[in-house]
């Protein structure tokens, strides 16, 4: 196809998007699916950040999602996910959770759009019971210390049998001064790495049962610290394979 043919395709195919009315093709297009992935064609960009958050309150309100994934850290995120289903002690405006994001790029969640969607989604779920209110949670596992102290600070105060798993995965990451790419560079040069001390973690975390599995509260914590757990051996993985050069990076 010539890009004559290209841009002639997309001027017959392609419709402007003035009005949230606009994006009806695409909510039909949606129909019944569980999952729906939406991007944008670059990071930053007002245009696009506000016509996907308007796309994502019409895919909660109409077809009923029950949480927003994004690009971005998981305990950062989480602070906000506190925050828009209103749960106690978080702050009552998103922008504050939003506020707090600290690793770079922190304009790509910590934006005027972000907060305006987020202030919206607590506003929606304020009239939802609290098992219905919709959550707002980050895929990414770049945060590895702050997921790694995350996990210290549950297995502490719920399952002591398995701190010394959590301090030793997070004893073995600190020679590196909380930089991956020194972590990973020194992990290509010496036949030595934390993969065994994180992998040890996310198993005791998983395979521990401490609270009551009734209580809504202790199942919430419990999934958060296995998350987090997730995310350290997910991040090591990550960073490992980052400087290998073969396939996996």
């Amino acid at each position: 196809m010539t890009s004559t043919e290209t841009t002639g395709r997309i001027q017959r195919e392609a419709w402007p998007l003035r009005e949230p009315g606009d994006l009806d093709p695409l909510l039909d297009e949606v129909g019944s699916a569980r999952v729906v992935m939406v991007g944008e064609a670059s990071h930053g960009t007002s245009e696009f950040y506000r016509w996907r958050a308007e796309l994502t309150r019409r895919l909660v309100a109409e077809k009923g999602f029950s949480f927003v994934a994004v690009e971005g850290d998981w305990p950062d995120c989480h602070t906000v996910h506190r925050s828009v289903v209103g749960a106690a002690g978080a702050p009552e405006d998103p922008r504050e959770a939003l506020n707090a994001f600290a690793r770079w790029p922190t304009w790509m969640w910590a934006n005027e759009e972000v907060v305006e969607f987020a202030r919206w989604l607590r506003a929606h779920n304020r009239g939802l019971a609290r098992q219905d209110r919709v959550g707002f949670h980050g895929l990414d596992v770049y945060n590895l210390w702050d997921s790694l102290r995350a996990v210290l600070a549950y297995v502490a105060e719920h399952e002591p049998d398995h701190l010394p798993a959590a301090r030793e995965a997070l004893r073995c990451f600190e020679p590196y001064g909380e930089s991956p790419q020194s972590y990973a560079l020194a992990s290509r040069m010496v036949p030595e790495s934390c993969e065994a001390e994180v992998v040890a973690l996310l198993r005791d975390v998983r395979a521990a049962r401490g609270g009551s599995q009734s209580d809504a509260g202790a199942l919430e914590e419990r999934f958060i610290a296995e998350q987090n757990a997730e995310v350290a051996a997910g991040a090591e993985r990550y960073y490992r394979a980052m400087v290998s050069g073969g396939a996996e990076s």
